[in-house]
């Protein structure tokens, strides 16, 4: 063992852990020995450094190395066998020397290291001489591979005048070439392109500022670095990547008007807020940092115009503040602007803007907006309203005329085109129109086209006109029972003159009539009165209606008056002598409480009795037709026209339908009774005649049973009854004459 150890320490240093290794099998070899042959055997393996190139071209096996036991005498006894990493494939041994060849081309970044084992048995007896014995083969490295940037692409922000060395970012790149075997993976970086603004350090690849950068010089760098192996000697590998450097901008820069002096013009009927004109100071600077803010300086004529700011196009607007005119004011104005930066104050610029008045053809001005004007409704045609006035604000002062646009109200009034003045067209009526709104025109004499208007509003003062009158048509009842003083109705005027002209209202009878025996009518003095009964009660038979006249008056100058007519009802009332019962029965009420009610009652019960008897009378005779066993004729007529009166009966024997000892006799007409009364005098509630009824209907009773024409079919037979002072008698069909044949039912 002592031997062994010597000899590694002729080798690299980086093989001394196999070298550990191979003496623990050594170790372990002369164990099993001892066992086997019980005798102990002091053996060796001795070998040579293994190492391979990478990258070499094998045509054939390529000699690495030697590995024997200091027991082979070389004499053929002992044979070599390897096993492991790439054995047979990679590397081949020679089993008669121990000599390792590689046969095909190796890569170090593929696999570093091979670790093998060898093992050497006597070729005769198959008997190990010594213990197997673990081995590394390393691969040489070689610079084959270039440096490559990682984490790209490269993306940086820089802001503007950033002072020298301030960190811009870092860039990084790898070698996979060995490190730890010479100089292939130590990597040096420089900047091929982006010299003086950036720099960046060899070893760390930090970028940095290398000198001032103006972002509105130039807003973006493109920086190549460069990473070299070897630490830059001859035959390095290289590689490059490409940094994008942006300047952010910081607010470095005053807004600049593109003039010192603007000059802008207005028209001199501009109107308050028109735009005059437009200005525009540029800031270099981007976003934020741009934006500006436009004010007025306090000098020269800074009152008469505003100045804002457009916050998407960064412009000035300058408006009127205030009204131009060409005729009595400056025709030219001074004003001093200031652009200001909006978060840096002290960054600013200022302009003069020259502002001339443009002198303008105007219409003729009205002297006030709108006119209000007055007159009585009784102003007779012609009369005189009021004026308007309006000039010609030009300095040629054209002449004006006037006049009225023709719409609904126009038409009442006319003005003259000289002077302005308005007169009444037509008569005037408060009551229908209380005010006129009229537009007058003005336009220049010289040019229509010049043409101003004002609202001109009329009001037509009330005069007492109208006379006053009942407020509503009263329906107003007098109960039968009434006693002298009694209320009937209270009453209430309208006027449609204005209250302060006509109120108070007051009440009276008329002279002729203030010694009315049935009504009086008191003035409460409130613009109301109230009707009173005079005398105890009221009959409906003899005076159903009373018609009360009463004056209306008002309290005009002159007073106005009016006749109007109450009418008043006599009501029964009932027996608790109300009339709201009058009120709300109405004529139907009246009628059921006079004598009618009974005279229908018994008008009805009569006609029930009527068809009964009719009823049994045909079912009699029906019966004693059935018994003699007579038939009746049947015909079927078949029209196809439009008729024919009476030739259409001529197929049939009308006769044949009836019983042949069934001839109804001609009957008299009957004379009519002048005593009854008719429905006139019932709808007045006088009531009918209950005898004469009751005599009228028990001769048609009577005729009825006595009629041996009649058919034997059940009937109805319906009476109509005009009264008396009806010179056509009743309608009954009973009464025709003219026909044997008899009436049709």
């Amino acid at each position: 063992m002592r031997h062994i150890c010597t000899w590694l320490t002729i080798l690299d240093l980086s093989l001394l852990w196999p070298c550990v290794i191979s003496m623990n099998f050594l170790i372990s070899f002369s164990q099993q020995t001892k066992h086997v042959n019980h005798i102990r055997v002091k053996r060796e393996w001795s070998w040579e450094p293994l190492y391979v190139s990478e990258e070499q071209e094998v045509n054939k096996a390529l000699y690495v190395g030697q590995i024997k036991s200091d027991s082979d005498k070389q004499d053929g006894s002992i044979k070599y066998i390897l096993s492991g990493d790439g054995a047979g494939t990679i590397f081949t041994m020679n089993e008669n020397s121990g000599k390792i060849s590689v046969l095909k081309k190796l890569d170090r970044e593929e696999k570093s290291f091979y670790t093998l084992r060898a093992q050497a048995i006597n070729r005769f007896t198959g008997v190990s001489v010594e213990a197997e014995s673990e081995f590394v083969i390393k691969i040489l490295d070689i610079n084959d591979n270039e440096p490559q940037f990682i984490n790209g692409p490269y993306v940086a922000e820089v802001p503007e005048m950033s002072p020298k060395g301030t960190y811009v970012m870092q860039v990084t790149a790898i070698d996979l070439d060995d490190p730890a075997y010479g100089s292939n993976a130590r990597l040096v970086y420089s900047i091929l392109q982006g010299q003086p603004q950036f720099s960046i350090e060899i070893k760390s690849g930090i970028i940095r500022v290398a000198s001032q950068i103006d972002r509105e010089t130039k807003d973006q760098y493109h920086v190549i670095i460069q990473a070299k192996d070897m630490i830059g000697n001859v035959g390095a590998l290289s590689a490059t990547a490409t940094v994008t450097i942006n300047v952010s901008d910081i607010n470095d820069n005053a807004p600049k008007f593109q003039q010192k002096t603007y000059n802008m013009s207005i028209i001199e009927s501009a109107s308050v807020g028109e735009i005059v004109g437009v200005i525009l100071a540029d800031d270099n600077d981007i976003g934020r940092n741009a934006e500006i803010i436009y004010s007025i300086e306090e000098r020269g004529d800074y009152s008469m115009f505003n100045i804002s700011t457009d916050l998407i196009t960064q412009e000035g607007i300058i408006t009127l503040n205030k009204v131009v005119d060409f005729e009595r004011r400056s025709r030219r104005y001074n004003i001093q602007v200031r652009a200001q930066n909006k978060f840096q104050m002290e960054l600013f610029d200022t302009a003069i803007i020259r502002i001339y008045v443009v002198d303008v053809d105007e219409p003729p001005v009205f002297i006030k907006k709108e006119y209000f004007m007055e007159i009585l409704e009784n102003a007779t045609i012609g009369s005189f309203i009021g004026s308007v006035t309006a000039k010609d604000p030009d300095i040629t002062n054209s002449t004006v005329r006037y006049g009225i646009l023709q719409k609904k109200h126009s038409r009442s009034f006319e003005i003259y085109s000289n002077n302005g003045s308005i007169i009444t067209a037509r008569p005037l009526d408060r009551e229908s129109d209380p005010w006129h709104n009229i537009t007058v025109t003005a336009t220049e004499a010289k040019n229509a086209a010049h043409v101003s208007y004002v609202p001109v509003h009329i009001r037509i003062i009330d005069v007492n006109d109208n006379a006053p009158q009942l407020q509503i048509e009263y329906d107003s009842y007098v109960c039968e029972k009434s006693r002298a003083g009694q209320h009937v109705e209270t009453i209430s005027a309208v006027d449609k003159d204005e209250p302060t002209l006509s109120l108070p209202f007051s009440f009276i009878l008329p002279p002729e009539d203030t010694s009315n025996a049935n009504f009086t009518v008191i003035d409460n003095g409130d613009n109301t009165a109230t009707v009173l009964a005079v005398r105890d009660g009221y009959s409906y038979q003899e005076t159903p209606l009373f018609y009360l006249p009463i004056i209306i008056s008002d309290n005009g100058t002159p007073a106005l008056s009016s006749t109007n007519t109450l009418t008043i009802k006599v009501c029964d009332c009932g027996t608790d002598n109300n009339k709201e019962s009058c009120r709300q029965g109405g004529f139907f009420f009246k009628f059921l409480n006079s004598g009618a009610f009974i005279a229908i009652s018994v008008f009805t019960f009569l006609i029930l009795v009527l068809a009964l008897l009719l009823h049994m009378k045909f079912q009699k005779n029906h019966v004693a037709l059935t018994e003699k066993g007579e038939d009746l004729k049947e015909n079927i007529v078949k029209y196809d026209d439009e008729g024919g009166g009476e030739e259409d009966t001529e197929a049939f024997d009308m006769i044949g339908l009836r019983h042949h000892t069934v001839m109804r006799e001609h009957k008299t007409k009957r004379t009519i009774r002048t005593d009854i009364q008719s429905m006139y005098r019932l709808s007045l509630g006088l009531g009918p005649d209950v005898a004469i009824f009751r005599e009228y209907l028990s001769e048609k009773l009577e005729e009825a049973n006595t009629d041996p024409s009649i058919l034997p079919l059940d009937s109805l037979h319906s009476y109509a009854f005009e009264g008396t002072g009806s010179t056509s008698g009743s309608l009954s069909s009973i009464e025709s004459s003219g026909s044997n044949i008899g009436p049709y039912f």
